[in-house]
């Protein structure tokens, strides 16, 4: 079953590809987006990451920080992922412990729809340089995101309909604000 907004958010301690230990609990006091991705080379995934790099400067001005879960190994995420230099954590997760806590699917229709609905996408992406390299990972995995709450509330659960489907960054931007404001 899927998780919902008003759940805690399952706790989770993992290295990240820099070493560190991330945690949950690091993020108490400030708002959290925990993306799922798919594997490190992927177009879509890559694209993301640019596109939420581009809007580090709002998400720290309204105190959201950002956490990148990956099903691919950290020498994976370095090779592909890691040339845009993220400066939020990126755990890797090959055994997918973290996927089965969040509840994040596979679907082969989602895997389908991705590929024919979003080719314009995946165009962008490849323009940009994220092309295709190796697949490190479940090709069906959809991605999922969460804003979570700086009590460790789910705020907000998307699981994508498709392999490049992600929660909209301006409803991110419109939650974060709307609680702000609360």
């Amino acid at each position: 079953m899927r998780l919902q907004a008003g759940q805690a958010a399952p706790d989770f301690l993992r290295p990240d590809i820099g070493g560190k230990t991330i945690r949950l609990s690091d993020y108490r006091g400030r708002y959290l987006l925990l993306s799922f991705y798919r594997y490190a080379s992927c177009p879509f995934c890559n694209i993301r990451v640019h596109e939420l790099m581009q809007r580090l400067t709002e998400f720290d001005q309204r105190g959201l920080s950002l956490v990148a879960v990956f099903q691919s190994a950290r020498e994976g995420i370095l090779e592909y992922v890691g040339k845009q230099r993220p400066p939020f954590p990126i755990i890797p997760d090959p055994g997918h412990s973290m996927y089965r806590n969040y509840r994040v699917e596979t679907s082969l229709q989602g895997l389908l729809l991705g590929l024919t609905l979003r080719m314009g996408k995946a165009l962008k992406a490849m323009g940009k340089g994220f092309l295709p390299g190796r697949m490190d990972g479940s090709i069906t995995l959809v991605p999922a995101d969460f804003l979570i709450g700086p009590d460790g509330t789910i705020l907000l659960a998307y699981y994508g309909r498709d392999i490049s489907d992600h929660l909209p960054i301006e409803i991110i931007l419109q939650q974060v604000g709307a609680q702000r404001a609360a």
